[in-house]
């Protein structure tokens, strides 16, 4: 590989709503990273889970007309992928050290000065959503807002870091086998989407099982490594002043854990919204719930969708515009506690 400043373009077919992938060189090993959007707009950086990229975990998202508008109206959308989880990815060298949390999200501020961005908003699911939350903690100038889907703050759970220890030695030794497979997918999915005897699985469920297929195993051994290594944060959580929306789905595993961060914010820049009928991946299994809290949220920055986008039922429509919501230091309060019910 060449030089820490050097960058390698590549174009991709299956490219989620355009853009291109850059191969973008760090201290810590190549990282892809995929832009969509006008660079001149401010940046929004996404982080999937584990095993996952962006054209799976945040696609159903984009996809979404209303939240596609809102976003791509408003940044241009800076994909991180993890060491080798992108499409057609490598296997990393065994001589390549393991990298701990720390380090993926000193990783983050590396890409951040390549592509000469200053402070950025953050999109990040459960893994990704670590990583970006501790790259907050570490960067507080280079952050301006988080956006949590099923996030994790605390060290493992004896029950999850032995869980993730046998899906590592799995992993090690046997590759992506079934039995990884049907653990990450229960990670994801709600029970309801996974199926059963009776029910047949979803379709989304079917295409991320495919995407597994694909996955190089040893480097997903090497991101599971470092967040089943990674330490408590509830600590240094009141410190963040960035304001913080939190989406949990009401089935996730994750789900005490995203209570717990909520509790541990400052009540002023923290949010709640709890998805019924999801599990972790509401980005993909639900994201039709997480527009009009990202809309009221994005509101506190004095963004919007663009006029001509704006329906009846939006929280955007200036006839239901409640002045109090454009507070910044209120939305918070505002959006806490939210459930959204939606019928599968």
């Amino acid at each position: 590989m060449g030089d820490s400043s050097g960058s390698v373009s590549i174009d991709m077919e299956a490219m989620s709503l355009g853009g291109q992938e850059h191969l973008v060189e760090t201290t810590y090993g190549p990282v892809c990273v995929a832009v969509c959007g006008d660079p001149d707009k401010p940046a929004l950086i996404t982080y999937p889970d584990l095993a996952l990229n962006h054209m799976f975990c945040f696609q159903g998202l984009l996809f979404c007309p209303e939240a596609s508008s809102l976003l791509l109206h408003n940044f241009c959308i800076y994909h991180i992928s993890p060491l080798g989880h992108e499409l057609g990815a490598p296997v990393i060298s065994v001589d390549a050290p393991l990298l701990s949390a720390d380090d993926l999200a000193d990783q983050i501020v590396e890409v951040l000065n390549y592509f000469g961005l200053g402070a950025v908003m953050c999109m990040g699911v459960t893994a990704g959503a670590y990583i970006l939350t501790l790259f907050a903690m570490k960067y507080k100038q280079r952050v301006l807002g988080l956006i949590l889907v099923s996030p994790l703050c605390q060290a493992p759970s004896w029950s999850e870091w032995l869980c993730n220890k046998v899906m590592s030695n799995l992993l090690y030794y046997y590759g992506m086998c079934g039995v990884v497979k049907e653990l990450l997918l229960k990670r994801y999915f709600s029970k309801e989407v996974r199926g059963n005897a009776q029910v047949p699985e979803s379709d989304i469920v079917q295409e991320c099982r495919r995407l597994l297929c694909e996955r190089q195993s040893s480097n997903v051994w090497r991101f599971l490594e470092a967040i089943n290594g990674r330490v408590d944060l509830s600590e240094g959580l009141r410190k963040l002043q960035c304001r913080t929306l939190i989406f949990i789905g009401e089935s996730s595993a994750y789900h005490s854990e995203a209570v717990h961060m909520t509790t541990k914010l400052d009540r002023r820049y923290g949010a709640l919204v709890e998805v019924q009928g999801s599990g972790s991946l509401v980005t993909e299994e639900q994201p039709e719930a997480m527009v009009i809290p990202l809309e009221y949220f994005l509101m506190g920055y004095g963004l919007y969708r663009p006029t001509q986008d704006v329906s009846p039922r939006s929280p955007l429509s200036p006839t239901r515009i409640s002045p109090e919501l454009l507070s910044p230091e209120n939305m918070g309060l505002k959006l806490k506690p939210i459930k959204t019910r939606l019928s599968l």
